[in-house]
């Protein structure tokens, strides 16, 4: 097995054919086809289905394995690379939406100004679409909202957010300084999808509370909801730095009794490569920055991103 084999079939897996795979790697369809070929022997099973032009369930999984080996690969070289200079490489970067809007101008600048030639990709999802692709390897840590449950990655807190409630000013709630949970009971709202972690906190403190809240829609995606409610659809329950800014029409109430969203920092256990390390200090170094937004605070059970990663490093891992 060499890794131009684990790469024709990781490269099928992302462009859906032979021909795509040939191209995203700058060679002939007859590589690919041959590098495929000669894992399956080895393998003794069959990674493609040809006719349908799929993954079997047996490449899916060597495709998996494939995408860490890669991403292992690149860091070694990454490693090497920083021993004899400066650090150097990219750093594929996932955050949550209403995060990466205020966060990544803030990072983008910093890196830029201490460690020059790191390339940051910053992705942006939901933690629903950015946690497989840390497990997979397609991203080197994420912002995301915390717990992560997940054992194969580990979690760094990063700040604690005020939740708000966004109501237009002609609204019953609009005229108060604050609300209770309470308070909301009957009112329709615009919601997390069901089975989000943001959807079940609310649910929970809502039970705490005797009620249950009443969905106008339910949305898988903050941004969404913080957008249909500053076009008046309804109002909506959104993290501090989610909430609508400077928009005269509406007002945030901070809501009594919910308890303040959690937002860290998650990668996948092991030594992160050179470049992804300094990201995470660069990261650990900004707390200060970044608390000193209204409704931002430092986390509850602050941990140093970098002490973590350093343990890491000293443990082998």
């Amino acid at each position: 097995m060499d890794l131009r084999q684990l790469q024709a079939v990781v490269a099928i897996a992302d462009h859906g054919s032979f021909s795509g795979a040939a191209s995203a790697l700058r060679t002939v369809q007859s590589n690919v086809s041959s590098h495929v070929a000669r894992l399956e022997k080895e393998l003794g099973v069959q990674l493609v289905d040809r006719q349908a032009g799929e993954l079997t369930e047996e490449g899916a999984a060597v495709v998996e394995r494939g995408r860490r080996i890669a991403a292992e690969i690149e860091a070694m070289v990454a490693d090497v690379a920083a021993m004899r200079s400066e650090v150097s490489g990219p750093v594929r970067l996932g955050m949550i939406g209403t995060t990466a809007r205020w966060l990544a101008p803030l990072l983008l600048r910093n890196v830029a100004l201490v460690h020059p030639k790191v390339r940051l990709v910053i992705a942006e999802g939901t933690l629903s679409a950015l946690e497989p692709r840390l497990l997979n390897g397609t991203l080197d840590l994420a912002v995301i909202t915390l717990p992560v449950r997940n054992r194969d990655l580990e979690q760094h807190s990063f700040f604690d957010e005020d939740l708000l409630l966004v109501v237009a000013r002609d609204h019953p709630l609009a005229g108060h300084r604050a609300v209770k949970v309470s308070d909301l009971e009957g009112i329709p709202l615009l919601l997390p999808a069901p089975g989000t972690h943001f959807r079940d906190e609310l649910d929970e403190a809502a039970r705490g509370s005797g009620i249950s809240l009443t969905p106008l829609a339910e949305l898988d995606g903050l941004r969404l909801m913080a957008s249909l409610a500053e076009r008046g659809f309804g109002p909506a329950i959104l993290p501090a730095t989610g909430a609508i800014e400077g928009a005269e029409s509406f007002v945030s109430l901070p809501i009594e009794g919910l308890p303040r969203r959690r937002v860290g920092i998650a990668l996948r256990r092991g030594r992160p490569s050179a470049p992804t390390r300094a990201v995470l200090e660069l990261l650990d170094s900004m707390t200060a920055e970044v608390t000193g937004q209204l409704g931002v605070h430092a986390p509850e059970l602050p941990v140093g991103v970098s002490a973590a990663v350093a343990a890491d490093g000293d443990a082998g891992g």
